[in-house]
């Protein structure tokens, strides 16, 4: 099968590589049509990228330009973007088009119409709530939901993603709930006593809905004796105003234990974040899944996380660590402390962690299983959008 992923500015550039890796392993042909990717991207090995976006907009010139300029080009030149991949899909005619990201609805739904005359189309809404609430501009969110009418297949990680879908009066027979995978093979590593210096990290993008406030006004709600055989990290490539967070961090009570480390983290370094000792934390505000989760689980760490999406429906309270409100600094905080006291239970939830990523759907599986979505995709545009054959000449079969 001649598979066409689309992910114009990367924005789920992990999870598309261990799919196609996945797909490509079963013996179909995928290739995925973004813009060109940067060193700190990471690894593009295995991929075969098509890099037909924002050759214009990524330009040095473009660059230069002020942000608001900047970002008034970037949408002319996803118009066109869209434009010349519609005319190279409908020469190289392949069996599926998967989506995995709307990156500018209002135009994305001008262009959906003809691509689903060259193959059926499959969409992955990793947010159901677009961009968790936190859109950089409404022209991002806008005409979303109707975009999503024009997919024959959409694909959720949570059942939470599907009752928000079917809330939105997408049919149930069209909404697939696949799982996320590891984004990480899992790490080699033996049981993890918890005994030393506790570290609570924070890892990934940093942006508004992941709750990196509420995180630094808990760990600083930690009592005194707690907080002496802690640290707090928040690692990762900012999206939003670091100066809150510099100012919360800055509180005379953490004494210096909270470090916030802005930039851009290699595939080969992160194992390093998430050695002996470290607990993850996820207190975000809104979110469907998250693959620093599954990175979490691979190297069996304790969570304390929001009760919300995958979090909840991946982790028990009480086995992996705790599940807690969301914007609930102080019940985050006890969280924190009761790991930090019971060093017992703290191991317990990283042998639990461990196994549980142990668990995990591997990427074969996950791609065997969106094959057969796609299968189904195929069968339904033959039945349903041309139910006398009329208007393609291939029938399911021949594909």
């Amino acid at each position: 099968m001649r598979v066409a992923m689309i992910d114009p500015s990367l924005f789920t550039w992990p999870y598309d590589r261990a799919l196609a890796l996945g797909l490509r392993e079963l013996g179909h042909d995928v290739t995925l049509h973004s813009r060109l990717p940067e060193a700190r991207d990471g690894a593009e090995e295995g991929v075969a990228l098509a890099g037909d976006f924002y050759r214009v907009a990524d330009s040095r010139a473009a660059r230069r330009l002020p942000r608001p300029v900047r970002l008034g080009v970037k949408g002319v030149d996803h118009a066109w973007s869209m434009t010349r991949l519609l005319g190279r899909l409908w020469r190289e005619r392949p069996d599926v088009i998967h989506v995995q990201w709307l990156a500018l609805p209002v135009i994305d739904r001008l262009v959906l119409g003809a691509l689903a005359r060259v193959a059926p189309l499959v969409l992955t809404v990793h947010d159901t709530n677009p961009f968790n609430g936190n859109s950089p501009s409404w022209l991002q969110s806008a005409g979303h939901d109707a975009c999503q009418a024009r997919f024959h297949r959409l694909i959720v990680h949570t059942a939470q993603g599907r009752e928000r879908l079917m809330a939105q009066g997408v049919a149930a027979s069209r909404i697939a709930v696949l799982p996320h995978g590891l984004l990480a093979p899992q790490a080699a590593c033996g049981p993890d006593a918890m005994d030393g210096r506790i570290t609570f990290l924070l890892f990934g993008k940093i942006k508004d809905y992941k709750g990196a406030d509420v995180l630094i006004r808990a760990f600083a709600m930690l009592p005194a004796a707690l907080q002496a055989q802690a640290v707090l990290r928040i690692v990762g490539q900012p999206y939003m105003d670091m100066s809150g967070l510099e100012a919360l961090a800055a509180d005379p009570r953490l004494a210096g234990r909270v470090s916030l480390e802005p930039g851009f983290v290699d595939d080969a370094a992160v194992a390093g974040y998430f050695g002996p000792g470290v607990v993850a934390v996820f207190p975000y505000r809104e979110i469907e899944a998250s693959g620093v989760l599954f990175l979490a689980l691979a190297y069996g760490r304790p969570v304390v996380a929001s009760a919300i999406g995958s979090f909840a429906e991946s982790l028990v309270d009480g086995v992996h660590g705790h599940l807690v409100a969301p914007d609930d600094a102080p019940a985050l905080s006890r969280a924190m402390a009761h790991l930090i006291a019971d060093r017992g239970f703290a191991a317990r939830c990283a042998a639990s962690s461990r196994a549980a990523g142990a668990r995990v759907a591997g990427w074969t599986e996950i791609a065997a299983s969106t094959v057969e979505l796609y299968e189904e995709a195929i069968s339904a545009d033959v039945r349903v959008a041309h139910p006398a054959g009329a208007g393609r000449s291939r029938s399911a079969a021949a594909r």
